[in-house]
């Protein structure tokens, strides 16, 4: 449209004055590595949402006559140890897997960004004790935390969600007070302190919107990491009991027969892989079309 006005030798029409978050989803749908990262994640979720439409069989069903089968018609990914159906038991381990990751990131985001407001909105002594305690978390290696909070409260798909969350709220926490602080002392700010604004409502309509852009990267890329961490518990067998279909207990349970039914543990793998990597493209996508420094 532009060159066409150029060439008639007219000006051409402004564009219409987008906000920030349009600025970034169009810069986002520019970005094919992010959109195809978002297209995964829609898949697996799609079939998550709806598995039991979509999977073929029943995933906790056993057949001891079809066990260790290849990939046929019947069983387009072949069967388990057990003749379970693999493809019914990865679309349902999705489900699992997915609620995982967002729970505990959903629990790491609405604890860290509190403690993370808290100590960077008030300082002093509340800033001094919520950072040196995010500090002593972060000392630890994530997954040995991780091991020991589940290893406490016993194995079980509940107690791993809020290990995976509790191991990731130092994350958000610390994102939120480096926002905090750049933004507490912005005219803004003064004004409606000026203006007797209380707390709550500077933290809630002021700070809080400004700092949403990082939250959402790092939300996003955290869900792929929580179900990496989820899938690693469960290997351990600290995750998900059986018979719950989840991916890192499918790896698990078939890792005694990678030489006669590779197929078994490959196909869960590959979930596992696809899934993070979609989330992470999706989430390196969001960073930059969420840059404020791009907009034009």
């Amino acid at each position: 449209m532009a060159e066409r006005a150029a060439l008639l030798g007219r000006p051409a029409a402004p564009r219409a004055a987008t906000g920030f978050y349009g600025d970034a989803w169009r810069r986002l749908r520019r970005n094919r590595a992010a959109m195809g990262g978002l297209g995964v994640v829609l898949v697996f979720g799609l079939a998550a949402v709806f598995a039991s439409l979509v999977a073929p069989a029943d995933p906790i069903a056993q057949d001891l006559d079809a066990r260790l089968l290849p990939p046929t018609r019947a069983h387009l990914l072949g069967t388990d140890d057990l003749g379970r159906d693999l493809l019914s038991r990865i679309i349902y381990g999705g489900r699992v897997s997915l609620t995982v990751g967002i729970v505990s990131v959903g629990l790491a985001l609405a604890i860290g960004t509190l403690l993370g407001l808290i100590g960077g909105y008030y300082g002093r002594w509340a800033d001094s004790v919520t950072m040196r305690t995010m500090d002593i978390m972060l000392a630890f290696p994530a997954t040995l935390l991780a091991i020991f909070i589940v290893g406490v409260r016993g194995p079980g798909l509940n107690n791993a969600m809020l290990a995976i969350g509790v191991i990731n709220i130092p994350i958000f926490a610390r994102i939120v007070r480096g926002s905090v602080l750049r933004v507490r002392q912005e005219d803004f700010v003064e004004a409606a302190r000026a203006l007797g604004a209380s707390h709550a409502r500077i933290l809630g309509r002021h700070i809080l919107p400004n700092t949403l852009a990082p939250l959402i990267v790092q939300a996003t890329l955290g869900v792929g990491s929580a179900v990496l961490e989820a899938a690693g518990l469960s290997f351990l067998g600290l995750g998900a009991q059986a018979p719950t279909p989840e991916w890192g207990a499918m790896l698990t349970n078939t890792r005694e027969f990678l030489r006669d039914a590779p197929w078994a543990a490959t196909f869960p793998g590959i979930a596992i892989l696809l899934t993070v990597v979609g989330f992470n493209l999706l989430g390196d996508g969001l960073r930059d079309s969420l840059d404020p420094r791009l907009r034009q």
